[in-house]
C-alpha cells in the first residue's frame, strides 16, 4: 500500500508560480511510475506530467516549458514535486498525484486546488 498526500496549491495571479509536492509513504519500494493529473471544472481528469522509475519525464503539450517535475527520497518518503511557472487561467483545477506500483496497482492522493486568477 502507498499513501499519497499533496500540498502546495493555492491562488496565484496569471504569470505567477507555484510548487506542488506529493509525499508518498508506505510501500515506497514498490513505486514504479509517478504522475500529476489535473481536473478542471466540468472537465475530465488529464495527465499533466509523469516520471518513470528510470527517470524519464513526459509533459502534456499545454505545460511543456512551464512545468517541471522532480523526485526526491528522504526518510522513507518519496516526494514528487512539480514547479509550475508562467501559470495561466487554464491551469486552474484540482491537481492529483498518482502512483502506479510494480504490481500495476494505482493510488491517488486527495488532490490540491490550484486557482490562477487576477
Amino acid at each position: 500500500q502507498v499513501q499519497l498526500v499533496e500540498s502546495g496549491g493555492g491562488l496565484v495571479q496569471p504569470g505567477g508560480s507555484l510548487r506542488l509536492s506529493c509525499a508518498a509513504s508506505g510501500s515506497i519500494f514498490s513505486i514504479n511510475h509517478m504522475s500529476w493529473y489535473r481536473q478542471a471544472p466540468e472537465k475530465g481528469r488529464e495527465l499533466v506530467a509523469a516520471r518513470t522509475s528510470g527517470g524519464t519525464t513526459t509533459y502534456a503539450d499545454s505545460v511543456k516549458g512551464r512545468f517541471t517535475i522532480s523526485r526526491d527520497i528522504a526518510k522513507n518518503t518519496v516526494y514528487l514535486q512539480m514547479n509550475m511557472n508562467s501559470l495561466k487561467p487554464e491551469d486552474t483545477g484540482v491537481y492529483y498525484c498518482n502512483v502506479n506500483d510494480y504490481g500495476a496497482r494505482g493510488y491517488w492522493g486527495q488532490g490540491t486546488q490550484v486557482t490562477v486568477s487576477s
